[in-house]
């Protein structure tokens, strides 16, 4: 790693590795397992695990626009750092929630007429690509910004992009008690599929550190990616 973060993938995932309950944005974890018994009852775990990973955290402007940050009441300042990759899903509105919400807000952009670009926060930095580049990303929140360990909780597809340029070096999971199924629900990993034996390379290959049996059937498991 050296002179980049350590990364973890942290994520709430059904047994059958969706992340979503199914492939409309009206269906969320978050919204839905409250209202689900057999779900309901021990999805508090995952919340209390949440608050004891990293005190910075990277995640998409849509999952972010999602959860409703675009319209939210302005909140108070907690003791997490945020990164948020984005071109069109967060408002002024939305950022401005996310800076008041963070000790350091870092927004990645590739649109050079994001509404980051032109607000002036005491907190807030804009890092514009012409293209997305992961790597480089990291490196810059290393140097620039003192990050040492980030916790990735972004869509499948963000991750399926950490995934394929070797950028996870912890995934940390916790598994809710249920099946979701569904060709087009979002998975933790999603992206471009490899296609021949010579792409095995993009694997991501684990090794199991920790494995926890929760209350009301959840389950938690840590690998460190070796390969």
């Amino acid at each position: 790693m050296g002179n980049r973060p350590v990364t973890t993938l942290f994520m709430l995932a059904s047994l059958d590795g969706k992340i979503s309950p199914g492939a409309s944005a009206e269906l969320d974890f978050d919204r839905d397992f409250p209202q689900l018994d057999g779900l309901s009852q021990g999805l508090q775990q995952y919340y209390e695990i949440e608050r004891t990973t990293d005190l910075w955290s990277l995640n998409s402007g849509l999952v972010q626009a999602k959860m409703g940050v675009n319209d939210k009441p302005l909140p108070a300042q907690g003791p997490v750092s945020f990164v948020t990759i984005d071109n069109r899903w967060l408002t002024e509105r939305g950022v401005l929630h996310l800076c008041a919400l963070a000790q350091r807000h870092v927004l990645v952009t590739t649109n050079p007429d994001h509404p980051a670009c032109s607000l002036l926060q005491p907190n807030l930095s804009v890092i514009y690509q012409t293209t997305l580049d992961l790597r480089s990303v990291l490196e810059i929140l290393h140097r620039d910004h003192g990050c040492t360990r980030i916790t990735v909780q972004s869509g499948g597809t963000l991750n399926g992009l950490f995934l394929r340029q070797k950028l996870l070096d912890y995934v940390d999971i916790v598994i809710a008690p249920v099946l979701v199924g569904g060709r087009d629900t979002p998975t933790l990993v999603d992206g471009a599929a490899l296609t021949s034996p010579a792409e095995l390379g993009g694997l991501g290959v684990l090794a199991l550190e920790q494995c926890d049996k929760l209350n009301d059937s959840y389950v938690r498991l840590r690998y460190k990616v070796v390969g």
